[in-house]
């Protein structure tokens, strides 16, 4: 392939994606290349990823931001899980809490011992022994690494934030580490006509920027990635049938919650982002089923405040770029591909691709295999995390609407059906290496969703039925215990966000 060596990286599009990846490429590759990104004021940004997952705090680690001084700029807040609503079956709640449930043991994972017990007749909850859940539905929190005197993992945390915010957060960041941003909107792109490769952005004011690399974030329309490139767009539409989405900024509904809300409609779902200053709300569902004014009643008509602005339509497509690096063009962020915010995944992707373009960043050239490797993983991983997706849908119980049947009859691909087979068969579920989520992951959403294992774990059979009723009591008591020493989280933040202005 192209043997320039990599001296400007230019970055198409500003927004969350823009400037995290500005900002990833700013901290790693200082004083080695020139970054560029071009975003235009006309152009508005979708805006709508104010959810996290525990990862982040790896990013922002990695960047040197001040957690106190991060909260404060974006209105964040802290994210304990998701509590997935009324879709099992309409009335039932259950909640994919980060971190560990119960106790690891060797070879064996807890839900086995938990199995057993309901086996037994026991009615404990499966979250009767995850902090997370219990200190998230009590609305407590605090930076907690473990529980004390036990070799207990503590709390596993993410945040909810303003994306607008953060975007100009990292902005700013990104620009005294040497980032140059151009104002402006492109009006052609240029490319070799002996290789394909983009040589150069011209701009409505006649402005040419120049660059070895481009990175695309110029979200769902692909302007190098799709029109100037051309790479293929494999659409997941079969499997994840929401086409639409609604978005619409509430006023706070008075207490902070630190988890995210899922809520399941006759034909979609709507989020619920508390943030400090504002509650984040939307719907997403399936235009086959619902008009967007049918969307806008069941949305205006279950917000926890007053609506701060009129409700936006964003169409959108599920699936990915099937070579997300393309000559010398690499996609991040919606450019790249979509899977619905269902696991707050999307600001996780721009992310985990910003990480993977360093760590396969070309150094004397752009070579095929180097790509190869990328789009690999790229793909892997998007994989991984649609099959999780689809799995809230393909799971449920709900027999109240042509939506939800339809979901529930589905074919799925092969890879989700034989999680789901093997875990109601024998409550095992296995972890890929490059799984972004863990097996308690997998685990909350298979129970909660009512798949229910035929079986447990011989493993678990080992302690007598003494010995696991005091194991379980024992857990019980320690999180309880623990939970009840906790701050509120409203009283973390204080706290944390007066600290931080001292």
């Amino acid at each position: 392939m192209e043997n320039t060596i990599i001296k400007k990286l230019v970055i198409l599009g500003g927004g969350t994606a823009g400037w995290m990846t500005a900002a990833m490429m700013a901290r790693s590759l200082a004083g080695t290349v020139d970054i560029t990104l071009v975003e235009s004021d006309q152009i508005g940004t979708v805006g709508v990823g104010e959810a996290t997952i525990p990862p982040i705090l790896n990013f922002n680690r990695a960047l040197g931001l001040d957690e106190a001084e991060f909260l404060r700029a974006t209105n964040g807040t802290i994210k304990l899980g998701i509590q997935f609503e009324n879709w099992s079956r309409r009335g039932e709640s259950y909640m994919h809490a980060f971190g560990n449930v119960g106790k690891n043991f060797p070879f064996c994972d807890f839900h086995h011992f938990w199995l057993r017990s309901r086996a037994s007749g026991h009615s404990d909850s499966y979250w009767d022994f995850s902090l997370n859940y219990q200190a998230a539905k009590q609305n407590k929190f605090a930076h907690l690494a473990n529980i004390p005197n036990t070799n207990l993992p503590g709390l596993s945390y993410a945040y909810h934030f303003d994306a607008g915010l953060y975007a100009q957060y990292l902005r700013r960041y990104s620009e005294s580490k040497g980032v140059k941003r151009v104002e402006g909107k492109v009006c052609d792109v240029r490319r070799n006509h002996h290789s394909g490769h983009v040589e150069n952005l011209v701009l409505e004011n006649g402005q040419v920027v120049e660059g070895d690399l481009f990175v695309d974030c110029s979200g769902f329309v692909g302007l190098l990635i799709d029109n100037a490139v051309g790479s293929d767009y494999e659409s997941w539409s079969q499997w994840l049938p929401c086409d639409r989405a609604m978005a619409v900024p509430s006023e706070s509904a008075g207490s902070i919650p630190p988890y995210t809300r899922s809520i399941a409609h006759a034909c979609g779902w709507q989020w619920q982002i508390p943030l400090q200053h504002r509650t984040g709300k939307g719907l997403v569902y399936s235009s086959s089923h619902w008009s967007d004014e049918q969307a806008r009643e069941v949305l205006l008509g279950n917000l926890p405040g007053k609506p701060l602005a009129e409700p936006r339509v964003i169409p959108f497509r599920t699936g990915h770029r099937r070579e997300q690096w393309k000559k010398n063009v690499v996609s991040l962020g919606l450019a790249s591909g979509f899977l619905e915010p269902l696991e707050s995944t999307s600001i996780h992707l721009v992310q985990s691709g910003a990480t993977r373009l360093v760590k396969c960043f070309p150094h004397r050239g752009i070579r095929a295999e180097e790509v190869a490797e990328f789009n690999r993983q790229s793909r892997v991983e998007m994989e991984r995390i649609r099959d999780f997706i689809i799995l809230h849908y393909k799971a449920n119980q709900r027999r109240d609407s042509d939506f939800w049947r339809h979901c529930e009859s589905m074919d799925v691909p092969e890879s989700l059906q034989h999680k789901i087979e093997l875990f109601r068969a024998t409550g095992k579920v296995f972890r890929d290496y490059d799984d972004l989520f863990t097996e308690v992951a997998w685990q909350q959403v298979l129970i909660g969703q009512g798949v229910l294992p035929e079986d447990h774990h011989v493993i678990a059979d080992g302690l007598s039925d003494a010995q696991l009723d005091d194991l379980l009591q024992s857990l019980k008591t320690l999180i309880q215990g623990s939970v009840r020493q906790l701050p509120t989280h409203e009283e973390f933040l204080s706290s944390l966000l007066a600290a931080g202005t001292k």
